[in-house]
């Protein structure tokens, strides 16, 4: 198979862990007769130094024109003081709104290896956990109408919530059928006690449930969603949610399990292309430095082998050797707990060696 891969790099530690993930993409192109092509674009504080803006119309079209993207991370102090409309973080809802991706598929679970990393208490941690968060990317109130203007109490801001019937239809339907290839559970997250955009979520969900009658659904309360998170995440299967409670949760569940450094995270809508990137920031504190955790990236590009490219087995390789390394004891500084931490290229080089 020959794939034609977008690469933006981003900012912060963005350029180290896509580079490890090429490298990983290389290794199993070449073990199982696939050609790689690779070309990069500039998003995100780059793109501003560079052009003025985070997004260019050159970048949207490589994206466009591409199988699929891979992303790093965007962002950093540098950067924080512009205005909202060319922060950084615009180049991400750019390329999601333009590529028309609507589903963030964002896994979450406990590796053997790394229960002692966990925050949670040992009998919390002993059970286990492995969920996916399907969360709705391009509605909400991330693209709602915004402003400012002057009201009761003086000069006030609002953003705007509003969900079409469509648009829930849609991720209901996703996270009913990624249940049906899991443990056939849904627990569908809202605010219907307060929210009228809830309201006929809610009443939405339950209806696309009766066209799946073989998975189980429940609803639950944002604020009782991020409570039982750390208190059982064992119970969840597949958890349904709006763009902004996706975006709060997800973090949370990426937090018990470890490391933030360890969770991919998929961008897709109808059709093949997808944006694959680390759930985790640029940090570019440690930028520069050859000590970021590159394994939420390489797993990255093993969900971009399975979703967009259909190479299940592929996957499974990449997927396979990240859990022998860190069977093996291999760690990178923010997961280690005593031993000596190897850098990102020997972390990266070692997950290649058991491919």
């Amino acid at each position: 198979m020959k794939c034609n891969i977008a690469l933006v790099k981003g900012d912060g530690i963005g350029p180290e862990i896509v580079d490890s993930a090429v490298e990983v993409l290389n290794a199993i192109g070449k073990k199982y007769g696939h050609e790689f092509s690779f070309t990069s674009y500039l998003a995100g504080g780059c793109s501003i130094d560079a052009y003025g803006v985070p997004l260019t119309q050159e970048t949207i079209d490589g994206c466009k024109n591409s199988d699929s993207v891979l992303l790093g991370a965007v962002g950093g102090p540098k950067w924080d003081t512009l205005p909202g409309n060319i922060r950084p973080e615009k180049a991400l809802l750019g390329l999601r709104a333009e590529l028309g991706l609507f589903t963030n598929l964002r896994p979450a679970k406990i590796y053997d290896a790394l229960k002692e990393a966990c925050t949670l208490r040992p009998d919390i941690v002993d059970k286990g956990f492995d969920l996916v968060i399907v969360r709705e990317l391009t509605g909400g109130i991330y693209f709602g109408e915004r402003g400012r203007r002057d009201g009761k109490y003086g000069p006030e801001a609002y953003d705007t919530e509003a969900y079409s019937v469509m648009e829930i239809e849609r991720i209901a339907r996703v996270a009913f059928e990624t249940a049906q290839k899991r443990r056939k559970n849904v627990v569908s997250i809202d605010k219907a006690n307060v929210l009228e955009t809830s309201r006929l979520w809610r009443e939405t969900v339950h209806r696309i449930a009766a066209e799946y009658p073989d998975v189980e659904v429940s609803d639950m309360l944002v604020d009782n969603a991020a409570m039982q998170l750390v208190r059982d995440p064992s119970r969840f299967d597949v958890v349904l949610t709006s763009n902004m409670f996706g975006d709060i949760l997800s973090d949370e569940a990426s937090q018990i399990t470890g490391s933030i450094g360890l969770l991919a995270s998929s961008s897709l809508g109808s059709g093949k292309c997808g944006l694959y990137e680390p759930i985790h920031g640029s940090a570019p504190d440690i930028a520069g430095k050859g000590i970021a955790n590159p394994i939420a990236t390489i797993l990255s590009a093993s969900m971009m082998l399975r979703y967009s490219f259909n190479l299940s087995k592929e996957a499974d390789s990449i997927d396979n050797a990240v859990n022998e390394t860190l069977a093996a004891g291999i760690r990178t500084a923010d997961i280690a707990r005593g031993e000596t931490p190897v850098s990102t290229s020997e972390m990266t080089k070692e997950i290649i060696s058991r491919i």
